[in-house]
């Protein structure tokens, strides 16, 4: 009996120490982007949009073309690292459309964060949402968009009310979940729903609206993931997967090519925003819990 008793607490201990070790190696795979120094990015700053901006390069009072803020000049602290208690937490003015983006590119992988609104909005925002967004497999020069502020990329949507909508960024497209759309309507996603082609060169419009809203409410703290593996993603508000795509690629002088891998952007889109627990790990394969919405 005494030998038995021994046994089943030996047999109990190395099931909770696996356990432990476990889920202390899962947690040391995440690796923290957000420092008081932000080492693990860079910035870019185009211009500070006006609410007339049409596309074009903007020109000042004489008609001269005004030349971009340019890359890692922080103009007014457009982004800032502070404390909110004992969390650090990245401040996006808005002042100038731009982004901080990683130094480094990925290509399989999870990435985790938190995010709210501030108070403030600039010209280009004013009577409009609050608008941010998360951009991944980003790849080229920044300013090859429509505002001359992003790289070519897909985007994971950050509004008002519109947490994990998907636009196009640049001549980028993507396969979708969705419901086809009708007269004037955009494609809304459905997670079981046939994939649609959206974006450049697809004969749809380069924007979807997520799901559902899950967002948190009274600006509370959004918890935000994107599930990134072989060209698929998943967009997920606070554990809610509100979109799910496939087939991500540009297209260039009409040919489609796959866009798999790049650097991450976080926008400065006219409003400002806050972001925190910013936390990216590879992966291997698409984790198990979301393989249902790819059969």
């Amino acid at each position: 009996m005494r030998y038995r008793l021994l046994f089943s607490f030996l047999i109990l201990s190395l099931v909770i120490f696996s356990y432990a070790f476990k889920k202390n190696r899962n947690d040391n795979d995440w690796t923290d982007l957000l420092d008081q120094n932000l080492s693990h990015w860079e910035n870019y700053l185009c211009y500070k949009h006006k609410a007339t901006y049409n596309g074009s390069i903007p020109l000042n009072e004489h008609g001269d073309t005004i030349q971009p803020v340019g890359y890692n000049k922080n103009v007014n602290h457009v982004f800032s690292v502070i404390k909110e208690d004992k969390d650090l937490v990245l401040k996006v003015t808005g002042e100038y459309y731009g982004c901080v983006f990683t130094k480094e590119s990925y290509k399989n992988f999870r990435l985790k964060l938190k995010v709210k609104w501030g108070t403030k909005k600039w010209e280009a925002r004013a009577g409009k949402l609050m608008d941010a967004g998360v951009l991944y497999y980003s790849q080229g020069p920044c300013g090859a968009d429509y505002w001359r502020a992003w790289m070519l990329s897909q985007e994971f949507q950050i509004m008002e009310g519109h947490f994990g909508d998907y636009w196009n960024i640049a001549n980028s497209a993507i396969d979708i979940r969705a419901f086809l759309p009708e007269g004037t309507m955009n494609a809304a996603a459905g997670n079981q729903q046939p994939f649609l082609s959206v974006g450049t060169g697809t004969g749809n419009t380069g924007y979807c609206i997520r799901s559902a809203d899950y967002s948190t409410p009274d600006n509370g703290w959004t918890e935000i993931e994107l599930v990134c593996y072989e060209g698929k993603s998943l967009h997920i508000v606070n554990g809610h997967v509100v979109m799910v795509l496939s087939n991500s690629r540009f297209n260039i002088n009409g040919v489609d090519k796959p866009l798999t891998e790049g650097k991450i952007q976080l926008q400065s889109e006219g409003s400002e925003v806050y972001y925190k627990d910013i936390r990216i790990k590879t992966i291997e394969k698409m984790p198990d819990e979301y393989l249902t919405y790819y059969k």
